[in-house]
């Protein structure tokens, strides 16, 4: 039986161990999240690369393999992010998690009928904005994390944001096992997310050919690119990526737009659709519209290789922890693990104080 650590995370969600599973992209999915649920933790399916339906048909998958919380990852800047808050608050999915901060209206409507608002930031100032507007907690992510990062360490981060702001915080980059979890708590956070630690397990839906690219990679193996998506991204140093750092500009938007193209065709959306959602995102994140037509690179990139298993024309999404990640465990074993082996090292630090204090 693994202990319990109560902190204000697991109290304000009310699962049984502060570890998040982060809503990656066509990695979390419904067995992905319910194996999280069912182990305790905090699993969050990843929306942004399903349509309306396929989140319709996810949700409920999830809830006909546990009835544990869970959480959805929203694209606040999504021309449908109302219909799909709708959706949330009909099946009374525990948790709503955005990428990009959500509308102080949004939030407020989640929050009137039960969702608690769990946003991911990159800084102590945008952390400090969702809080005005009512957001429950915050997830921070430092530069070590995978996907879209920022260039500040977790170590650097983390503490920033617990000085801004009185909600709880959800410690995010570098994290992997219980050393990392007790370090955040000591730091004052309310639990650890982990994206490449969780997409590194059984139940995660990533091809095994890929998942042991991922393990025989170094720490070193990492890197982050603005040539994905115009935005830094940390993916694994693949020949792919390579070729991407040094391809010129006008061929990179020429691939972006053949592959907006194809994520068009794959998905049903209508033209109309996707130009109205480059419209949100250049105007929430200040983006050219060269950046808008090369993120229409980040779907089809990171299906390639995550979904199809093709490292030679995806892109993988990585933390710099997959440099010392080295085995593929069920979720249950991961979070069981992650949680007994914090539970010991904060009971040596408490034994430490002690003897301190008897000297």
């Amino acid at each position: 039986m693994t202990g319990r650590l109560h902190t204000p995370l697991t109290e304000l969600v009310g699962v049984e161990h502060p570890v998040v599973q982060t809503g990656m992209g066509w990695v979390a999915g419904p067995s992905l999240v319910s194996a999280t649920a069912n182990a305790g933790g905090l699993g969050i399916l990843a929306s942004a690369t399903m349509t309306f339906a396929e989140l319709e048909a996810a949700i409920a998958k999830t809830k006909a393999h546990t009835d544990k919380p869970f959480g959805v990852n929203i694209r606040a800047d999504a021309t449908d992010a109302g219909e799909r808050i709708d959706l949330l608050i009909r099946e009374k999915v525990a948790v709503a998690s955005f990428a990009l901060a959500p509308k102080k209206d949004l939030i407020a409507k989640l929050k009137d009928n039960g969702v608690v608002v769990i946003p991911s930031i990159g800084a102590a100032k945008h952390a400090v904005k969702v809080a005005s507007w009512g957001a429950d907690a915050v997830i921070v992510q430092g530069g070590e994390g995978g996907g879209h990062t920022g260039p500040v360490a977790t170590t650097l981060l983390l503490p920033s944001v617990l000085d801004a702001v009185d909600i709880p915080v959800v410690a995010a980059g570098g994290f992997f096992d219980g050393r990392g979890l007790a370090a955040a708590l000591a730091y004052g956070a309310a639990g650890v997310a982990m994206g490449t630690r969780f997409l590194l397990t059984q139940e995660s839906s990533v091809p095994d050919a890929v998942k042991q690219e991922y393990l025989r990679r170094q720490l070193q193996d990492t890197v982050v690119s603005l040539k994905v998506d115009g935005m830094p991204h940390r993916v694994l140093n693949t020949e792919l990526v390579q070729r991407l750092e040094n391809s010129g500009r006008w061929r990179g938007l020429a691939a972006a737009v053949s592959n907006a193209a194809r994520f068009k065709s794959m998905t049903g959306m209508k033209w109309s659709t996707m130009v109205k959602d480059g419209l949100a995102m250049r105007k929430t994140k200040d983006l050219s519209w060269s950046q808008v037509i090369m993120a229409a690179n980040t779907p089809m990139l990171l299906r390639a290789g995550l979904v199809e298993g093709n490292t030679h024309a995806g892109v993988l999404a990585a933390g710099q922890v997959t440099g010392i990640i080295d085995d593929l465990p069920t979720c249950r074993e991961l979070i069981d693990h992650v949680v007994t082996d914090a539970l010991a090292r904060i009971e040596a630090m408490s034994a430490l104080a002690g003897q301190t204090t008897s000297h």
